[in-house]
């Protein structure tokens, strides 16, 4: 658990990319891992895409103000799909938006494992992006997420280390 830890810690959201390649090796190892994400009752109510050439990424930069990715290799959007999904009996609650949460997250730690910058985008005009691309419209649009190489001069935000204390957010009962 160190060395999860110590990855864990260690990513921070990237704003600053290299227009770099990266290999396609890489790309399909960090699809693989949302592939391999844990979701409710492994119901896997997400879908990946992939944002690789310049046109479909020249598109989807009209649709958030968040020009900083445009050096990005790659750009995954991921999206959920409620009627997919796996409902808690109790009180109805669907899981799809905390699976594909789940998928992104995983991606973004192995964005950084394997050397590679990201941040999750969510100011992004999700209805826009499903009129460009109407193979998106029937998911809930969780998250953008650049990967890029790192610039040399990037740094962590101050934010990135700032927290609440562990009194606050943890209760053991």
């Amino acid at each position: 658990m160190k060395d999860f830890l110590s990855l864990a810690k260690d990513r921070y959201s990237v704003r600053k990319f290299e227009p770099s390649d990266i290999p396609r090796e890489d790309i399909d190892t960090i699809i693989e891992s949302g592939l391999c994400a844990p979701t409710a009752v492994n119901f896997q109510p997400f879908k990946i895409w992939a944002f690789e050439s310049d046109e479909a990424k020249e598109k989807l930069l009209t649709c958030t103000k968040m020009k900083f990715i445009a050096p990005a290799k790659v750009i995954f959007a991921i999206g959920a799909a409620a009627d997919k999904a796996w409902m808690r009996p109790f009180d109805k609650k669907n899981f799809a938006e905390i699976d594909a949460a789940i998928v992104t997250t995983q991606m973004m730690l192995a964005i950084h494992d394997l050397g590679y910058g990201s941040t999750w985008i969510g100011h992004f005009d999700a209805d826009a992006v499903k009129a460009m691309f109407p193979e998106m419209k029937e998911y809930e649009l969780i998250a953008l997420l650049p990967v890029g190489v790192i610039a040399a001069d990037c740094k962590p935000s101050d934010r990135h280390i700032a927290s609440k204390s562990r009194e606050e957010l943890v209760k053991v009962l």
